[in-house]
């Protein structure tokens, strides 16, 4: 039986979500239809009326991931302490469906980090670029790295009330700079071991110039070893990411994370361990042919 499943958000167009799952359910010999749904913020509710048995999941982007929580009918524990809901799991029986949310945004952090060489360690000091639902799942993944006082950059504290809860909710005690204030968020990126950005490429073009770039901050480059994981994957390479590795950082591309999360996500959908080098080799393949 054909099932359904798909990536939701707004813009949804440039996603690689549907590269990675067809990807799976090819080498897993799944016949499964997933596509790209343009679905905006306070449009979830109308669009998961329509989801049926039919549906195996859901993967759910920006604007969607705190908007997603109260509509689900189970969350899973972990999802429901951060607030925040990247994938949709349906179930149940006949005319009793249930939809559960869970969080892969936290696997795909850990293991991205991993491949820049971020394992545990007691005391690792690191950095959060923004505020949202992404940055509080790059929080809890910083806290399972052994990160108990995270920095985090934002525009307004005022605004970053989810993500403070879901730190306190944690045990972790965050230490809160403006993203604006290039002194403060360059002695900040000076002694990460880990940074996380969560913000867009073009506002992360502003803070390099600020915090990586001025001579007068020269003195404040990543310290050695340091790894900057960009959640941004298109451009490929950031201009965050270009000055990090020009000061002498370790970079990390989005399209890592992404491919982490997605294959936990085709784990919990489909009951199988993902085929990741397969999802993988897809992936590689696609973004050469953006480059190209």
């Amino acid at each position: 039986m054909t099932r359904r499943a798909g990536v939701l958000g707004h813009p949804i167009a440039h996603s690689l979500s549907p590269t990675l799952h067809r990807a799976a359910y090819a080498a897993l010999e799944l016949d499964w239809d997933y596509r790209t749904y343009d679905v905006d913020a306070g449009q979830l509710a109308t669009f998961l009326e329509g989801v049926d048995l039919d549906w195996a999941g859901l993967s759910l982007t920006m604007p969607l991931k705190v908007e997603a929580v109260p509509l689900m009918d189970f969350v899973e524990p972990f999802a429901k302490l951060l607030g925040v809901v990247n994938t949709v799991l349906v179930g149940g029986r006949a005319t009793s469906r249930q939809l559960v949310g869970a969080n892969t945004d936290v696997h795909g952090i850990v293991s991205a980090l991993a491949e820049g060489g971020v394992t545990r360690t007691e005391g690792l000091s690191a950095v959060v670029l923004g505020g949202g639902a992404t940055a509080i799942s790059a929080l809890a993944a910083l806290g399972q790295l052994g990160c108990l006082s995270p920095v985090v950059a934002v525009r307004s504290r005022a605004r970053a009330g989810a993500l403070l809860r879901a730190a306190t909710a944690m045990g972790l005690s965050v230490r809160f700079v403006d993203i604006a204030d290039a002194a403060a968020v360059g002695a900040a990126l000076s002694h990460a071991q880990a940074v996380v950005s969560t913000i867009p490429a073009d506002a992360g073009a502003q803070l390099a110039a600020a915090a990586l770039s001025d001579a007068s901050l020269a003195s404040q480059a990543p310290a050695s070893g340091a790894v900057l994981l960009d959640v941004v994957y298109n451009p490929p390479v950031t201009p965050l990411a270009s000055a990090w590795r020009d000061a002498g950082g370790t970079v990390v591309g989005g399209e890592r994370m992404l491919l982490h999360q997605a294959a936990e996500q085709v784990r919990l959908m489909t009951g199988q361990v993902a085929p990741l080098a397969a999802m993988d080799a897809a992936l590689r393949d696609a973004l050469a042919g953006q480059g190209s």
